[in-house]
């Protein structure tokens, strides 16, 4: 019997869940490290796990067996459905599991289940909509580096490429320069050791440096202010109509209104949940939809 649900956001700087009994009522959260696939099925099992523990922990309860709980989970890296069957087929024994793009878990909790947009700007970017007959869309989220514009690992790149020209003598630098420079080692040498080992995560981490120079420092404040036009595009790919609302999430999601156009700003709203509250709704759906599959052989079978 199912008495616990779990719902998940795993990206790549991070895992956070939230706990509930199957009842509905709310219980604690956990977190814990990355759990994108691109860091391996092994290793997003196990910082899901981890935060599952910290959330049962928090609200006073031993983990129970995994039998009793279903889980929900918008993962980074789902776009890749040989990962995602990958994942599904290394549960370690939850009664049910439910997978999607962490996008639609958050486009499910921002908006509650209703019509609506989501711009998620996090370590990656991506957009999501669903629209009213049920369809969804889904712009960017092709992983970094090749896209996840505007996001932090994206905006973490562009400052490394500031750098490697203020260090050859190619540009004029300053104290958002000299500040990536430290961070990274602190000269050529040892920055090379660093973009040798360096992932999206490290890169996403050099956004906030990017963020706090941004008022003062005219390349950080270029940096974000064309992170904002490719907010801009992803919003309008999503819904050229401009009819449904956007909601900003994820990390960035607040920092980089300030670089937004301001004809996208009048089209925002606040997030009502985040995509675990998403994952909670994914499990209770699919939970529904195979109670309501059982009732309908039940029907079958009989005379």
């Amino acid at each position: 019997m199912i008495e616990f649900l779990i719902g998940v956001d795993g990206g790549g700087s991070g895992t956070r869940v939230r706990l509930m009994r199957s009842n509905g009522a709310a219980l604690g959260e956990g977190d814990s490290g990355p759990s994108g696939l691109l860091h391996g099925i092994k290793n997003a099992w196990s910082s899901v796990e981890d935060a599952a523990a910290k959330a049962f922990k928090a609200s006073g309860l031993d983990v129970p067996a995994r039998e009793r709980i279903a889980i929900g989970l918008g993962l980074a890296g789902v776009h890749n459905r040989q990962w995602a069957a990958n994942f599904v087929a290394a549960n370690p024994g939850y009664a049910a599991v439910a997978l999607e793009t962490d996008a639609y878990t958050t486009v499910l909790g921002a908006h509650q289940g209703q019509p609506g947009a989501i711009i998620a700007l996090g370590t990656g970017s991506v957009g999501e909509i669903l629209l009213a007959d049920g369809s969804r869309k889904e712009v960017g989220g092709w992983g970094f580096p090749a896209g996840d514009e505007a996001g932090g690992a994206w905006i973490g790149l562009r400052a490394i490429n500031h750098i490697q020209q203020v260090i050859d003598g190619r540009a004029e630098g300053g104290a958002f320069a000299a500040t990536v420079i430290n961070a990274c080692g602190g000269e050529r040498n040892a920055i090379q050791v660093w973009l040798a080992n360096a992932t999206q995560t490290h890169y996403a981490h050099l956004a906030r440096i990017v963020l706090q120079h941004a008022d003062t420092d005219e390349v950080a404040r270029s940096i974000l202010l064309e992170a904002g036009r490719q907010v801009a595009l992803i919003a309008q790919a999503l819904d050229a109509s401009g009819k449904l609302p956007i909601a900003l999430c994820g990390g960035l999601g607040e920092p980089l209104r300030a670089y937004l156009p301001s004809e996208l700003l009048r089209r925002i709203v606040a997030p009502q949940g985040d995509s675990a509250a998403g994952g909670l709704r994914l499990i209770q759906q699919h939970l529904q939809q195979m109670l309501h599959a059982q009732q309908q052989n039940q029907d079958l079978s009989q005379p």
